[in-house]
């Protein structure tokens, strides 16, 4: 399967992993998080940790700030405001019913006036 580079298909596949998301939740809550006290959050060892900051740095979730020899991360505001945009195109809208190429009716939804904003991958 052909990997996707459309940025909103990165942000989302990103969160999709229990362990990523137990990182994202843990900055959430703590600010900036020095890389080597996740291995409390997520049952995992300190190189799948390094793993999956990478893996959310990539798709711009998080951002890195050195510190001395430490790097700490933290969440990236405008991630967090792309998901949302995201989520809020999936709610409900009033459905409109149009016949189908075979005769059937199928309900569709009308498409959405929303920008759309690409969330850069940062450092």
């Amino acid at each position: 399967m052909k990997r996707s580079t459309d940025p909103d298909v990165l942000l989302l596949q990103a969160v999709a992993d229990p362990t990523r998301l137990s990182i994202l939740r843990q900055l959430s809550t703590e600010g900036a998080v020095c890389a080597c006290n996740f291995t409390d959050c997520c049952g995992v060892g300190q190189p799948t940790v390094s793993h999956h900051l990478r893996v959310l740095r990539t798709a711009g979730w998080v951002s890195t700030e050195r510190r001395g020899t430490w790097i700490y991360y933290s969440v990236r505001p405008e991630a967090v405001g792309r998901f949302r945009e995201l989520a809020g195109d999936l709610e409900p809208r009033s459905a409109r019913t149009c016949r189908g190429a075979r005769g059937g009716f199928i309900a569709s939804r009308p498409s959405s006036s929303r920008r759309r904003i690409s969330v850069q991958p940062g450092g």
